[in-house]
């Protein structure tokens, strides 16, 4: 296998399928199965998902609301969507534990780095919810801290593209897709990969950036074996 320990960073609204808002069971359940074929193979897997199919603290700030409360709203929904996985995942037979940034001791544990590390060694999948904790960072961020605090071998960012070209390939059919890139050559060309914290933060650990298409079929079992699949972030 490529990889003992990967971090995998899921968007929320990658959980709405084809609903308008909200998620999905039937994408969830694809999801669970791409996930439990990767566990085992005794690849060791945590998760971090955004909140975005249910709610977004900028756009709460957009609409006049404060933004630290729309931030910890935010975070909430990426707890809700944590539940969601982890019930997906049980129901494979697969072994989870959901740990936030935020005390919600009633439905998950709080985030202590050296249990999420006992968890891990022992093939359960770890489910970081609330993001860092803190308004004003994203998930994104919070997907590279915890990746980093957990000694992953890198982070694979499931997307619905698969990966990241020089221009937007929904708008542009011509556009060239990258196989491999530079940190370096990501910020001078202006590719949004991920915010400019989380990618910072990644490049000065040297922890290499995944994005794939996690929509389609067995690709993330094909990335963890090694297959050129999706687009590699690292410093080379």
């Amino acid at each position: 296998m490529q990889y003992k320990r990967i971090l995998l960073k899921l968007s929320g609204e990658a959980l709405m399928g084809e609903k308008q808002y909200g998620i999905d069971p039937k994408r969830l359940q694809e999801y669970a199965i791409e996930i439990k074929q990767v566990i085992e193979q005794d690849i060791e897997v945590a998760i971090v998902i955004g909140g975005g199919n249910i709610f977004r603290g900028v756009a709460g700030a957009s609409n006049g609301m404060d933004r630290v409360q729309g931030d910890h709203m935010g975070m909430l929904a990426t707890c809700i969507n944590g539940l969601a996985l982890q019930s997906a995942l049980e129901d494979q037979g697969v072994q989870t534990r959901l740990q936030t940034a935020i005390e919600i001791k009633e439905i998950a544990e709080p985030y202590i780095k050296r249990r999420a590390n006992r968890h891990l060694e022992k093939g359960r999948v770890v489910i970081f919810g609330a993001g860092t904790g803190n308004p004003y960072f994203t998930t994104d961020t919070a997907a590279v801290l915890r990746a980093i605090e957990v000694n992953a071998d890198a982070i694979l960012k499931g997307t619905r593209v698969d990966g990241i070209y020089n221009e937007d390939p929904e708008k542009n059919k011509n556009a060239i897709k990258f196989n491999n890139i530079t940190f370096k050559d990501v910020i001078e060309k202006g590719l949004k990969v991920m915010d400019m914290t989380a990618f910072t933060l990644s490049e000065e650990n040297k922890l290499p950036i995944i994005v794939f298409d996690m929509n389609k079929k067995g690709n993330l079992l094909k990335l963890v074996s090694g297959e050129q699949i999706g687009t590699v972030v690292d410093n080379k």
